[in-house]
């Protein structure tokens, strides 16, 4: 009896892990794309990138920690494992905290730099031959891991800390401009989601639908609330210089301007309108806090981590969007006018859009509703579902820049020098213009698609 339960719980436990290789493996069936196990590995790039930068580099340079011991007992790579993250960091030398957050700042350019460069390269493979992405995702994985372990011997200067840096940097905010996209995208299938869920109740029960639309309107109070409250903040806290008083009111300006655009017209809907207030007022917030002015800034010196935690939530829904959203090719291919509704559809509830109920099935788990279908018509969508799949990993890329520039504040070591301001100042200067730029052009994108179908009625935006 013994014997057979011992026997049952090996099998189980082979199933299991079984089922989980496959899960996270893939596989090379008809109608897989990859997406999930990329989103899988850029998941557990960023993980690992939490984990360098506040435990493993601090302990590397302070010689201290199961790390550098562990690498001590192996000769010679320990004072090589020092020298490689030391070596972009000696100005922080006096300071031991500097040193860490400069070290950290080492881990995590290194899981992210192979994150991006490694869906750089594959965007570039899949344009040519697009099956590649869902085949030999076990020799992946374990390149990625060995490339991790490579990078602990490879000097932060100049690969990590000098070229990755500014291309991080100018990746991160090509990503800012095409998260509004993803945002206008969720923020559009969420309001027509729950139209379509309040008129299809009144259908059933005159008057049963009112409580979606108040949820709608409350959400977008709430929305409205906080983006308020996050501009008295700000005029609070950073109002000492002309130059933060200038971006804070032109942010109220343009939330203004873009919700009376909106409520002109019928296209667009509220709820879009609140979350892109919202995010503009975060995207403020990460201007004024990057000025290397101390009278400017109060929050100079000090660790970033409400604009960690926001910017890891967008990540995530960005992740989310990329990996499982059923319009992520649609927006991302050429033929999208064509096949789903442009960035800025009409308000309407005609039942075409991505379906909350079921927020992130894709064409890898669609239901077939008990049909059979021919081999040929599993071919062609086979191969519709992979032609633009290099386009979501240039979108991958982006986020791995993305992702290494809100851990690292923009890539600055928050040190003060004997005038209370930034120790690289010219850095922070260069983040101020890069965000303000990034946030221009995202509500300059916001409001054209309000008013593009106004200016050509005669265009299909719907």
């Amino acid at each position: 009896m013994g014997q057979t339960i011992s026997l049952a719980a090996v099998y189980c436990l082979c199933s299991a892990g079984s089922s989980l290789c496959q899960s996270c493996f893939g596989t090379t069936a008809p109608g897989t794309t990859g997406r999930k196990r990329s989103v899988l590995l850029l998941s557990f790039a960023i993980v690992v990138a939490l984990w360098f930068q506040y435990s493993v580099g601090p302990s590397i340079v302070s010689q201290s920690g199961w790390i550098w011991k562990t690498y001590r007992v192996i000769p010679g790579t320990g004072k090589l494992v020092y020298n490689a993250w030391y070596d972009s960091c000696q100005q922080y030398e006096e300071d031991p905290h500097l040193l860490a957050q400069c070290a950290g700042n080492a881990g995590v350019f290194r899981p992210t730099f192979l994150s991006a460069f490694y869906f750089a390269a594959n965007a570039v493979a899949t344009r040519i031959v697009p099956t590649l992405n869902k085949e030999a995702w076990p020799a992946k994985y374990a390149l990625f891991f060995f490339g991790l372990l490579i990078s602990m011997f490879i000097p932060s200067s100049p690969l990590f800390s000098g070229f990755f840096l500014w291309v991080a940097r100018f990746g991160a905010a090509t990503f800012v401009l095409l998260q509004q996209i993803i945002l206008i995208d969720v923020a559009y299938n969420w309001n027509d989601d729950w139209v379509e869920r309040a008129n299809e109740a009144d259908r059933l029960s005159y008057g049963s639908g009112s409580g979606w639309l108040h949820a709608i309107v409350g959400i977008c109070v709430a929305l409205y609330s906080a983006a308020i409250v996050g501009i008295g903040l700000m005029y609070s806290h950073f109002d000492d210089c002309s130059g933060n008083t200038w971006v804070i009111t032109l942010t109220l300006i343009a939330i203004i301007a873009m919700t009376a655009l909106q409520l002109s017209g019928t296209d667009g809907s509220l709820l879009t309108s609140g979350i892109m207030s919202l995010y503009i007022v975060y995207l403020c917030f990460s201007i004024v806090s990057k000025n290397p002015h101390g009278e400017c800034n109060p929050r100079l010196g000090r660790n970033d981590v409400w604009g960690i935690i926001i910017g890891l939530f967008l990540t995530m829904v960005s992740l989310i969007w990329t990996g499982w959203s059923w319009s992520a090719e649609a927006r991302l291919s050429v033929d999208a006018a064509q096949t789903a509704k442009a960035v800025a559809p009409a308000q309407s509830s005609t039942g075409d859009n991505l379906n909350l109920e079921v927020p992130f099935l894709d064409a890898e788990e669609a239901p077939t509703s008990g049909l059979v279908t021919e081999q040929t018509s599993s071919t062609g969508a086979e191969s519709s579902s992979l032609a633009h799949v290099w386009k979501l990993n240039v979108v991958m890329a982006l986020i791995s820049c993305y992702v290494a520039m809100i851990l690292t504040g923009w890539g600055t070591v928050n040190g003060l020098d004997e005038n209370h301001n930034a120790a690289n100042p010219t850095v922070g200067r260069v983040n101020m213009a890069i965000l303000g730029i990034s946030q221009w052009l995202a509500i300059g994108l916001y409001s054209w698609t309000l008013i593009a179908p106004r200016v050509f009625p005669d265009r299909d935006f719907s």
